[in-house]
């Protein structure tokens, strides 16, 4: 029997495109003789449509892209995922994977398992699922299932989100082949351990599983695709591409596949990068990105990620030097706009500033230089760059990181100004290491950006550890405090300094107000600052537990 996996990146609610794109795959895979061919999870609407559910409309336009869909496909087995209704409970719809062929639906999956962490939100919109789906075909008994069905056995996950695996219910139905259909989000460390799982469960129960993702991005969210079958004999018999479309076709057999290799760490959170930011782009409808250059690592990071997502020729890199920026700032900048082969312009911001200056001057008086000069010179920035963007077009790119973001090291309507924040969810350390990956063959980057000391260069001889600890240090505390949510507590406990704990935390919490203006940034860690972290602007509970200490 061949098998035709179909991974698609869907448009959310762009029912046209979406289903060219499957009928497409279908085409091809009729072409290639398959028996059947599946996509994705809700492949008709894309993942995640959020509120769009609550539209009526949206829901009977998606079922008329189904209807049609079935009537007109012939020749071919074919499973995807659609939305449909759901009258006898409070949850008006279910979240469905169908089974077709030639003009008749032969089986419906209903989702059982539907989370509500972190980004899912599907208790909010569907209806859990009563009982696993299986049904009979071409001699073998299928199991059918939709992604978070699959990711709840006692085995591997000593907390389980359900009381129900079914899995384990569809292996005591005496399944040949077990079918996921999923829309499963990347972080860091999440293919491989995902494909852990689908061996380790095909292995217990003696059957394989074909598991089929989406790829792209929507919104902050980057889907990393790698649709695969895993065997029985802890082999795997293929593996789709990562952060791309594709069509695989294979011969179904129950042994003897392989062992698929995952890249380099800082290579795949680069591809997730740069398809997450073109996704953002095409689906948005921008073509061009404009990124501030200051001559240091974030802006060159976000810069290299912007030419490879839109092309050298569509990104504008600006230096907007003020009176404290260095020499060698504006040199590295235009020597990284050179190497990239971007076009590079520098737009003065000293007169701009003296003139603010000049006219806040009779509110001032005499009060001493603090943040509020410094701020002044970012939001300068954040007018010039959304200037650029009002008058031709471009998308722009923020450049702050996940540790500046974490602790408000950054200036609301200022370097948080943008329309996508680009490396938001990447730690300062984390920067390092992909731009010196990027650098690991020739050097793209600047080596002096690498080696200098970060600064934001808003006053004379500024450098950041003067208000933040060693980002080494600062790194350690947020990831143990934002991504593995340990307590104040725990993490002195873990050897680090009292008073430095206290006060990253207490900054993290006070500066949540910044972060909610801050525009979306992509999703690459276990915990990002968006959509998956929900905490209260005004709360005092930090305060309550820091006086405690």
């Amino acid at each position: 029997m061949k098998i035709a996996i179909g991974q698609t990146n869907p448009i959310i609610g762009a029912f046209d495109y979406n289903l060219e794109k499957i009928s497409h795959f279908i085409k091809e895979a009729k072409e290639k003789e398959a028996d059947l061919i599946i996509f994705p999870e809700l492949t008709l609407i894309g993942y995640p449509p959020k509120d769009l559910l609550e539209r009526d409309a949206f829901v009977s336009h998606s079922l008329e892209v189904l209807e049609g869909l079935v009537r007109e496909t012939k020749g071919i087995g074919v499973i995807c995922g659609c939305v449909e209704r759901y009258q006898d409970h409070a949850k008006p719809l279910l979240n469905t994977a169908v089974f077709f062929k030639d003009g008749q639906i032969l089986a419906r999956a209903h989702k059982m398992l539907l989370p509500s962490y972190d980004i899912f939100d599907e208790t909010r919109y569907f209806a859990p699922g009563q009982r696993p789906t299986s049904f009979e075909w071409q001699g073998l008994k299928w199991g059918l299932t939709i992604c978070e069905d699959i990711w709840n056995d006692k085995d591997l996950f000593s907390r389980r989100q359900y009381t129900l695996d079914p899995v384990e219910q569809l292996a005591k139905q005496k399944i040949d082949m077990l079918i996921n259909i999923s829309a499963s989000p990347y972080h860091i460390g999440k293919p491989a351990f995902r494909q852990k799982m689908l061996s380790f469960l095909a292995c217990k129960y003696g059957f394989p599983i074909i598991y089929v993702n989406q790829v792209g991005g929507n919104d902050d969210v980057i889907y990393d695709g790698n649709s695969t079958i895993a065997l029985p004999d802890k082999t795997f018999l293929a593996q789709a591409k990562a952060f791309s479309e594709d069509l695989l076709i294979v011969e179904m057999k129950m042994s003897g596949g392989i062992i698929p290799k995952f890249p380099q760490e800082e290579a795949e959170i680069l591809d997730a990068l740069i398809m997450g930011t073109r996704d953002y782009a095409y689906k948005s409808g921008f073509k061009k990105a404009v990124v501030g250059l200051s001559g240091g690592v974030d802006s060159s990071l976000v810069a290299y990620i912007a030419v490879k997502a839109f092309g050298k020729e569509n990104v504008l890199g600006v230096a907007m030097p003020s009176p404290y920026t260095s020499k060698t700032s504006l040199e590295d900048a235009a020597q990284l706009a050179k190497i990239l082969g971007i076009r590079y312009e520098i737009i003065p911001i000293t007169e701009i500033f003296k003139t603010y200056l000049n006219s806040l001057k009779p509110m001032f008086d005499d009060l001493p230089w603090n943040a509020t000069e410094e701020n002044i010179q970012a939001r300068i920035r954040g007018n010039i760059l959304m200037a650029l963007s009002n008058k031709f077009g471009y998308l722009v790119l923020s450049t702050g990181n996940k540790s500046e973001m974490a602790v408000g090291y950054c200036t609301l309507y200022g370097d948080l100004t943008g329309g996508l924040a680009v490396i938001s969810d990447v730690p300062k350390t984390l920067v390092y290491r992909l731009a010196k990956y990027i650098n690991r063959q020739n050097e793209i980057i600047p080596n002096r950006i690498l080696t200098k000391p970060p600064s934001a260069e808003l006053r004379p001889n500024q450098k950041d550890e003067d208000d933040l600890p060693p980002y080494s240090v600062l790194d350690a505390i947020l990831k143990e405090y934002i991504e593995n949510r340990r307590s104040v507590t725990e993490i002195i406990e873990m050897g680090f300094p009292v008073s430095t704990v206290k006060e990253v935390i207490r900054r993290v919490d006070k500066n949540e107000y910044k972060r909610k203006q801050a525009p979306p940034g992509l999703k690459i860690t276990t915990k990002a600052f968006g959509y998956g972290r929900r905490y209260p602007i005004v709360q005092r509970y930090t305060d309550y537990l820091l006086k405690r200490l």
